[in-house]
């Protein structure tokens, strides 16, 4: 065991989209949502990105209406929405240094603020091990609607970080942390080996500022990569 950590975040690290608006869009297409609801998610998204949405709020909020929904049921369509709208839109240099953690023996792992139904296959479809990502109550294989403590953002991502670097014994100060948003600055903060992503403006600003590396991922609709 190497003692270090490469974490990734997921949207527009990993992928070149936003997974919960992928996701709003497949259930709209399913017949599963309204149009309306569908433009209030999307602009929940577009609030998110000027920093104007309580993510957390919004999160609870939204996991009451799969209250008494199976889990089983919440896992294939994750799975169908990968197989139909996601895995197009994978990085190649993502995967790439995905492959290039791994072969130094380092742990990876996918740190994302979606659910265990959207991160899984992702995690699948690429070797990666580990995900941490925020939490669904289950009950006797139904979602009670609740989200459980802490929601994997902002300071709840360090929460469970910490709890994998325990369990593999992970050395932050020689670890890495890819993402492309302002929000994960405290982790960025935290680890040897920050690195910039696709990264909004006040990212990038920051980024700069302190001298971080910052990567810019070619399309993968455009690169060829995706079949």
């Amino acid at each position: 065991m190497s003692g270090i950590g490469a974490f990734f975040d997921m949207d527009k690290t990993l992928i070149a989209e936003n997974s919960a608006s992928l996701y709003m869009r497949h259930r709209y297409e399913q017949g599963e949502v309204s149009g309306w609801e569908l433009a209030r998610g999307l602009g929940a998204y577009l609030r998110y990105k000027v920093g104007m949405l309580d993510l957390k709020a919004w999160t609870k909020s939204m996991m009451l209406e799969f209250k008494g929904r199976q889990e089983s049921e919440l896992a294939a369509q994750g799975q169908r929405l990968f197989d139909e709208m996601v895995r197009d839109t994978v990085y190649p240099e993502a995967a790439e240094l995905i492959a290039e953690h791994h072969a130094r023996g380092h742990t990876v792992a996918i740190v994302s603020g979606a659910t265990r139904y959207i991160v899984e296959p992702m995690a699948s479809y690429l070797g990666v091990g580990h995900i941490l990502y925020t939490r669904l109550e289950v009950e006797e294989g139904l979602l009670t609607g609740r989200v459980l403590e802490p929601i994997c953002f902002d300071e709840g991502k360090i929460y469970w970080i910490q709890q994998l670097i325990e369990e593999q014994e992970l050395d932050l100060a020689r670890s890495w942390f890819y993402t492309d948003s302002v929000t994960d600055l405290p982790l960025l903060d935290l680890v040897g080996h920050p690195v910039v992503t696709n990264p909004d403006p006040m990212l990038y600003r920051t980024a700069v500022r302190r001298r971080w590396p910052v990567r810019f991922f070619e399309s993968p609709l455009r690169s060829g990569f995706a079949s």
